[in-house]
């Protein structure tokens, strides 16, 4: 049976040129810490891996802290900063945020902090007025998602650093911006933002590392405590494969970008035109990442249509695969005000540069398959 993988914001398989370069550091065994030879080859590789993806952010390679992934980063980034703080101002964020930042959240409420969460409009991107509301008050943190991970919607992000920086010009901004490295156009310093959490495993990477790029590291405080690994503010012993396979995955996007872009690009337009005809809804707005598009199928439960795809063959998503097994309503869509049926009957189909129009051409083929068996058989029950 073919097997069409449509959950790359889930995940991304690893792309051939980051499996070669793993497997040609498995004998790499020394500590990068370590003073030996051995010890300072580690160290070299750990260098030329942030090179890399400081310059596919167009930073500077010192402004990058390797985590463990995104989650850790958007932890380092939040709660790092506010350990820093000897203030209380207001801690800004918006309704549809990743868990990671969502629960850290929740957390600091719990602790006495005050937590606005913006709302959004019906495309998912963060209502300005509400923000310029919130920075009536002093505020501590702004943390906004670059690019939404189950609708694919960008936020206008320049707009949102031009208003807090117009209104309280010394807040912090961080940008999770996990969905967006490699998928949109996406440079930290030249936008003014101060932190901005990255991963690995979402462009062809391996999981477990991920980054946290900080424009001025006296910003935070570590979480971890320990041997002082990464100028201090990540102790632990580096994930050297896994840094490795970053860097090299990172080199890839950037010397193909705009080419990547394109090719996303098409695979979305194709998957699109062949929606015409079925009873559905596209729920990403158009101008959204190219690499997500959340639809819609009214009438049908999502839990049940990615069930039936993936007997075909087809893996795709109901929505944040962080979430999507604890059978509740997204909190996106909820942001976003669909109703329930269409909320319950929404698949996220996520695309990569490793993906064919072929493929999406047999995907488009099963889903219209699967609809025609599950309608049949709904039909047969309902008589």
């Amino acid at each position: 049976m073919e097997q069409i993988y449509l959950d790359n914001a889930a995940t991304t398989p690893l792309s051939p040129q980051v499996i070669a370069a793993i497997t040609a550091a498995m004998t790499l065994y020394a500590n990068p810490s370590s003073l030996h030879g051995l010890g300072l080859e580690a160290e070299k590789m750990v260098d030329a891996a942030r090179e890399n993806v400081a310059r596919l952010l167009g930073v500077s390679p010192a402004s990058l802290i390797f985590t463990s992934g995104g989650t850790e980063a958007n932890n380092l980034a939040i709660k790092g900063f506010l350990a820093r703080s000897r203030q209380r101002g207001r801690l800004v964020t918006s309704a549809i945020e990743h868990p990671s930042v969502l629960e850290v959240f929740k957390d600091l409420e719990q602790q006495g902090w005050e937590v606005l969460r913006l709302p959004v409009d019906a495309q998912g991107k963060v209502l300005l007025p509400a923000l310029e509301e919130a920075l009536a008050q002093p505020v501590q943190l702004v943390s906004i998602m670059a690019v939404n991970n189950e609708t694919g919607a960008v936020q206008p992000l320049r707009e949102i650093v031009s208003l807090v920086r117009a209104r309280q010009p010394q807040v912090c901004i961080h940008v999770d911006a996990v969905q967006a490295l490699g998928k949109i156009p996406f440079h930290p310093a030249e936008l003014g933002v101060n932190l901005a959490s990255i991963s690995a495993h979402k462009i062809h990477g391996p999981k477990g590392a991920g980054a946290l790029y900080a424009d001025r590291r006296d910003l935070l405080l570590p979480l971890l405590w320990g041997g002082g690994q990464e100028g201090g503010l990540r102790s632990g012993t580096e994930n050297v494969l896994g840094i490795i396979g970053f860097g090299r995955a990172a080199l890839e996007l950037a010397e193909n970008l705009d080419a990547n872009l394109t090719h996303v690009g098409k695979l979305r337009s194709q998957f699109l035109n062949g929606l015409q005809g079925l009873s559905c809804k596209v729920i990403s707005p158009a101008d959204g990442a190219p690499h997500i598009l959340a639809v819609s199928f009214p009438g049908f439960r999502g839990e049940v249509l990615l069930q039936a795809l993936s007997a075909h063959g087809v893996y795709v998503s109901t929505g944040a695969a962080c979430s999507g097994k604890k059978g509740q309503l997204s909190h996106v869509a909820e942001a976003m005000g669909l109703d329930r049926e269409t909320a319950g009957g929404l698949l996220r189909f996520s695309f990569s540069v490793l993906n064919t129009e072929a493929e999406i051409e047999y995907a488009l083929h099963k889903i219209r398959q699967v609809l025609q068996e599950l309608a049949f058989v709904q039909g047969r029950r309902t008589r």
